[in-house]
C-alpha cells in the first residue's frame, strides 16, 4: 500500500513539474518573439524604448533640464569601433561590449548628455543647470528609472553614466539567438 502511494505521489510531482514548464514556456512566448539565429538586427530604437525616451525628454524639460540624446541604435561595426577605443586606438575606454554584445545593437539602449545654459552639450555629472540643488544628470537618471530604464550609472563594475537601456528581461545571449520583445505584449503593461 505504501509503495503504491509513493508511486502516485512521484507521478503527481512529475505532472505538476511538467505543467509548470509548459505554463512558463507559453508565458515566455507571449512576451517574446523568436526570430531565430538569422534574425537581422533592428536599425532604430525599439518603439517602446523610443516612446519612453520621448517621455523622458518631456519630463526633464518640464523641470528645466535639457537632456540631449547623443547615441541611439548602433551597428555592430560602430560598436566594434567604440570597443577598440582605448584598446587598439587612441582615447579612453568607453565600453566593454563588442559588436552584437550591446543593447544599442538591438535598439534597446541610448546615451544622453545635458545641454548647459550656454547651449553646450556636456557630460558633467555634477552640473545643476536648473539650480535646485540636485545634479541634473542624476535627476534625469531617476526619471528614466521611473519610466522603466536601467541606468549604467548604477552598474558596479563599469559606471556608464550616459547609458540607459530597457532589456525587457532579455539577455544579450537571447538577443543574439534571435529572441525579441513582443511589442504588443509590452504595450499592455
Amino acid at each position: 500500500m505504501k509503495k503504491i502511494n509513493k508511486d502516485i505521489l512521484t507521478w503527481i510531482i512529475i505532472i505538476v513539474f511538467f505543467t509548470a514548464i509548459v505554463f512558463l514556456y507559453n508565458k515566455l512566448n507571449d512576451r517574446y518573439i523568436e526570430l531565430g539565429d538569422d534574425a537581422s538586427l533592428p536599425m532604430e530604437l525599439h518603439p517602446i524604448v523610443k516612446q519612453k525616451k520621448d517621455k523622458l525628454l518631456e519630463k526633464t524639460a518640464s523641470i528645466g533640464i535639457d537632456v540631449v540624446i547623443t547615441e541611439k541604435w548602433r551597428s555592430k561595426e560602430q560598436q566594434n569601433e567604440l570597443y577598440a577605443q582605448g584598446r587598439m586606438s587612441s582615447g579612453n575606454i568607453v565600453t566593454h561590449a563588442e559588436g552584437g554584445e550591446s543593447y544599442h545593437n538591438y535598439g534597446l539602449a541610448f546615451d544622453y548628455a545635458i545641454r548647459n545654459e550656454d547651449g553646450k552639450v556636456i557630460w558633467d555629472i555634477t552640473y545643476d543647470g536648473n539650480h535646485n540643488g540636485k545634479k541634473d544628470w542624476f535627476e534625469s537618471a531617476r526619471i528614466a528609472k521611473d519610466l522603466g530604464f536601467e541606468w549604467g550609472g548604477d552598474w558596479a563594475n563599469f559606471k556608464d553614466y550616459p547609458h540607459l537601456q530597457m532589456d525587457f528581461g532579455l539577455s544579450i545571449s537571447q538577443l543574439q539567438k534571435g529572441l525579441r520583445p513582443n511589442i504588443k505584449e509590452e504595450k499592455k503593461k
